[in-house]
């Protein structure tokens, strides 16, 4: 059943109402822990996990969903400028809660966070949103359902079950999502994306149940090292954007699972012949797709965005042939979907059947420093390494044999 715009509307304002009683109990719960003479500590800890885990990502979510197509319209401009704004005091104020060096500090933050979300949704429900549901060309389901993509649980939380039941694979996966969240969070969101892309390429046939967890994962992380305060004024798509042709295959996934997207993109990516494409069309940015393709097709794919919201995201799709950095290169020997310990085995055998003065080209999907050291070991003064290409999504390595 389709959800209309004022079922929508309802959604949201409900959604809202229960984030603000649910800030208001915990804001109590400090004060009362304060005054009690009982601790405040662990009231204040609920409330910061509480302000992280949900209101700020709901805030986020607003805009990148609402607040794009509500500064459409000059007679919200002002009015989406300070709701922008409001949320970044409302950030600052959850770290003035979680650093305040004593209770009286910790309450007096608190409660001026609680009227200031008060206020805030009050004039998102009274203020920005009914000209939203009046207009007919907005969709509000449609804004109401990417903010419930934007803001699903933690990934994480999905493994859990799985660590009680000794699911050794589970935990570790975990352990790591964990690590590329603190990565991101240090101000390495690209390396954090590309580990966990890597992850769910290994992951995706084995184990297609933690693939899920890590895709979500990765969504989650793209969010948080790639979000933009809200453009006012801007229009849809992009400066330099290239456009769709009569040629282009189009697949509209907005209709589709999560888990069959996925799929189905990427069997319709596998079809195609090199030179060919197609016209992915989405109602997210798909970035973490992105990754996904650097992660399984690094090098033998091209990107290019032909819209970029706030409703709709389309991309181009196409397939190339592998290209070389160098005419005169060797053999070219690709590791990239290899195991480990395969690609090793792989790599000394290649070099043994070299004869002196031949080389081939080694190509990964990380810097292979340390198989450069093991060389060093194995075949001191016997051996060249010179790079071709040097990341950030694929390493060309020319390995000479020369005689000692």
């Amino acid at each position: 059943m389709t959800m209309s715009d004022h079922e929508a509307f309802d959604a949201i304002k409900a959604h809202h109402r229960q984030l603000g009683d649910a800030v208001a109990q915990r804001v109590a719960a400090v004060t009362d822990g304060l005054a009690g003479g009982r601790g405040y500590e662990i009231a204040r800890a609920e409330l910061v996990t509480f302000l992280v885990d949900e209101v700020l990502p709901h805030a986020a979510a607003e805009e990148l969903t609402i607040y794009p197509e509500a500064a459409k319209r000059a007679e919200l401009t002002t009015t989406v400028v300070a709701m922008v704004a409001e949320h970044r005091e409302l950030a600052s104020l959850v770290e003035t809660i979680a650093g305040a060096p004593t209770g009286d500090d910790a309450v007096a933050a608190s409660r001026l966070l609680a009227t200031l979300f008060a206020s805030h949704v009050a004039t998102e429900n009274e203020v920005l949103l009914p000209p939203l549901v009046a207009d007919e060309s907005v969709v509000m389901a449609g804004l109401l359902g990417q903010m419930q993509r934007l803001t699903q649980p933690s990934p994480e939380a999905a493994v859990d079950a799985a660590t009680s039941r000794a699911d050794h694979e589970a935990v570790v996966v975990t352990q790591l999502l964990k690590a590329a969240t603190a990565l991101a969070r240090a101000g390495q969101g690209d390396e954090a994306c590309t580990i966990v892309a890597g992850t769910w390429a290994a992951l995706r046939v084995p184990r297609p149940d933690l693939a899920e967890v890590v895709n979500r994962s990765m969504h989650r992380l793209v969010r948080l090292v790639s979000q933009e305060p809200v453009a006012i004024g801007a229009k849809p798509g992009a400066a330099g954007a290239v456009s769709p042709t009569d040629a282009d295959q189009v697949l509209d996934v907005r209709a589709m699972a999560p888990a069959q997207r996925h799929h189905t993109i990427f069997a319709t990516y596998e079809a195609l012949r090199a030179g060919e494409s197609f016209v992915l069309v989405n109602d997210h940015d798909p970035k973490p797709l992105q990754y996904q393709f650097e992660a399984e097709h690094a090098g033998a794919f091209t990107w290019d965005y032909l819209e970029r919201g706030p409703r709709v995201w389309q991309v181009r799709i196409g397939r190339v042939g592998d290209v070389l950095n160098s005419a005169d290169a060797g053999q070219v020997l690709d590791v990239r979907t290899m195991a480990p310990a395969q690609c090793h085995q792989t790599i000394f055998a290649t070099y043994e059947a070299l004869h002196v003065h031949e080389s081939f080209q080694l190509v990964n999907d990380h810097d292979p420093k340390p198989l450069q050291y093991q060389f060093e070991a194995e075949h001191a003064g016997a051996f060249t390494w010179d790079y071709l290409e040097r990341g950030p999504r694929v390493w060309r390595v020319r390995i000479g044999r020369v005689a000692i």
